[in-house]
């Protein structure tokens, strides 16, 4: 059995999703406690609570403990991850790109092609956009091996959640593929999406999108930012969003095959020129340190690489909390070794196959 203290390194819902994840691909009972220790609302919020749910089913195992609020979970996985048409249901404006992360790797080595809807919020604080999923971490993958595609069905924000992802993957035909970015290149492009939902009349999109650019262009990057207002009278995808929200995501990718992101969501009293500003201050601030990944794909890319076949390399622009955690979970579960130095980070990947196998 897996012995894990969520109270360790960042103490956060990381620890939840990556062991509950890699323990059902590895077949390990898991023991998680103390849950969330380090976060103002410990325990399982309901986005955790939906992703623990929802790799139970997939693997067919055995939960006790999960519950809103719960501190302690036991979960015993199942023989083998199922593929198929999925729909899950956060039911509050908890992350669907969290819970995205989750159900990903699972994906990857099921017995057949996997489609997820997943219903949550889908731009807000504290965890990855929707466009980030899209645009800069799945092409990354992508270039692993993996066949993953999303589109977002509805946009969701805070307070009231509703947006809709919808996640397709194919179970991978050969070990995932290192990550080997050991430098950051010249940067080839700078694109972004500026969305608002509901908030044409005030033009929302168009000053998160102008205040950025000129951010960018000040420090000597031309951006190409889409302003989309989606609106009940003309949606600007298959559904409109149920309220009113916004949200502004930009990346930059590199001759070397890198990928920088920024995003920021709206919020009450926040305006559209601090989200523009700040969205193109932290891409700078992340393009300066000379990464190859942004603050974000730092430690997003961690248990894919921990996954994959060799040593994956890339250069990050600061050792978080999160990286830490990852790392350490990693090494826990999959054996998985590390090494950062002068900020590049070295993982040596398991060679992980469906099954539990490994590649000699």
């Amino acid at each position: 059995m897996i012995e894990l203290d969520g109270s360790q390194k960042s103490g956060s819902g990381t620890i939840v999703r990556d062991a509950v994840s890699l323990a059902a691909l590895t077949g390990r009972e898991l023991h998680l406690k103390n849950i969330r220790a380090k976060r103002e609302k410990p325990g399982l919020r309901p986005q955790h609570l939906k992703g623990v749910e929802a790799c139970r089913q997939l693997c067919r195992g055995e939960l006790s403990g999960a519950e809103a609020g719960s501190k302690e979970i036991w979960f015993k996985p199942g023989p083998s991850i199922q593929g198929g048409r999925f729909n899950f249901d956060i039911g509050t404006a908890g992350s669907a790109t969290m819970l995205a992360s989750i159900l990903l790797p699972l994906a990857l080595f099921a017995e057949k092609p996997s489609s997820y809807n997943l219903t949550g919020g889908l731009f807000q604080d504290y965890a990855p956009s929707a466009y980030h999923l899209k645009y800069v971490l799945l092409p990354l993958l992508q270039a692993m091996g993996a066949e993953v595609e999303l589109e977002i069905i509805r946009p969701g924000y805070v307070p009231r959640g509703g947006g809709v992802l919808a996640l397709k993957a194919r179970p991978l035909k050969d070990k995932l593929k290192p990550v080997i970015h050991q430098e950051q290149g010249n940067i080839i492009e700078v694109k972004g999406i500026a969305l608002s939902s509901l908030l044409q009349k005030r033009k929302v999109s168009e000053r998160m999108a102008e205040e950025c650019r000129k951010k960018l262009q000040a420090k000597g990057y031309r951006a190409h930012l889409e302003q989309v207002y989606d609106h009940k009278e003309s949606p600007a995808f298959k559904e409109a969003s149920l309220q009113a929200g916004a949200a502004l995501a930009i990346w930059a990718r590199t001759d070397q095959g890198g990928a920088i992101g920024s995003d920021m969501a709206g919020a009450p009293r926040r305006a559209a020129e601090y989200i523009g500003r700040n969205v193109a201050r932290y891409l700078i601030e992340d393009l300066k340190t000379g990464a190859s990944v942004d603050r974000h794909l730092a430690d997003q890319l961690i248990p894919f690489c921990a996954l994959a076949g060799g040593t994956s390399e890339y250069i990050i622009p600061l050792l978080s909390e999160h990286v830490e955690a990852r790392l350490w979970l990693v090494e826990e579960i999959l054996s998985a070794k590390s090494e950062v130095k002068n900020n590049c980070l070295a993982i040596e990947g398991s060679g992980y196959l469906r099954g539990g196998e490994k590649w000699a």
